[in-house]
């Protein structure tokens, strides 16, 4: 939260036609300027329960006091228009999908340059309390000591280079064998 996922992520898709926004579910309010289905599949508790108890999503969890969560439904439909999907989900989520899908998963943790900038960017949103940013901020300490489990590192230190560092890291998976036969 706050490392500037968002804002990364859709330079990265404006560059890279083959990638997809996988738009998750929330129980989370919608803020100003967000659309529901674009930025997320905004649902009340009790909807999100169903979708739990259906087996919906691939992974899910409680962030910064709502639930979030990835429908499987949405990744089928993007991987049947040839799409990749981008997830734009927190540490609990990236490790959820990392143990069911491992080396088939490109795992990028997103940096902020430092805490100070952390902070200056949670505060500058103007969407959360003081107890939501303090909670925001407990969590980020102890979600990069999570980091270790991600195959790549990037700090947005600067959007355009940290998209130029995840272009560079879509184009070199895409070279990656993976168990391919090079000429199969």
């Amino acid at each position: 939260s706050g490392a500037g996922k968002g804002t990364v992520i859709n330079e990265l898709l404006a560059r890279e036609p083959r990638l997809a926004f996988s738009v998750s579910t929330t129980t989370r309010p919608i803020r100003g300027g967000e659309v529901d289905g674009r930025e997320y599949d905004f649902v009340d508790d009790a909807t999100f329960d169903r979708l739990v108890a259906e087996d919906a999503f691939v992974e899910w969890a409680p962030v910064h006091l709502h639930r979030y969560g990835t429908r499987r439904s949405r990744l089928a439909e993007m991987e049947r228009a040839g799409k990749v999907p981008v997830l734009d989900i927190d540490v609990q989520g990236g490790l959820n999908v990392l143990k069911q899908f491992g080396d088939e998963l490109v795992a990028v943790f997103l940096f902020p340059p430092s805490w100070a900038e952390l902070e200056r960017r949670l505060r500058s949103r103007g969407t959360e309390s003081e107890e939501a940013i303090a909670t925001r901020l407990r969590n980020a300490r102890h979600e990069v000591g999570l980091a270790d489990h991600y195959a790549y590192w990037v700090v947005n230190d600067e959007v355009e280079a940290a998209v130029g560092r995840l272009s560079a890291i879509v184009a070199a998976e895409a070279c990656r064998a993976r168990g391919r036969a090079p000429l199969g």
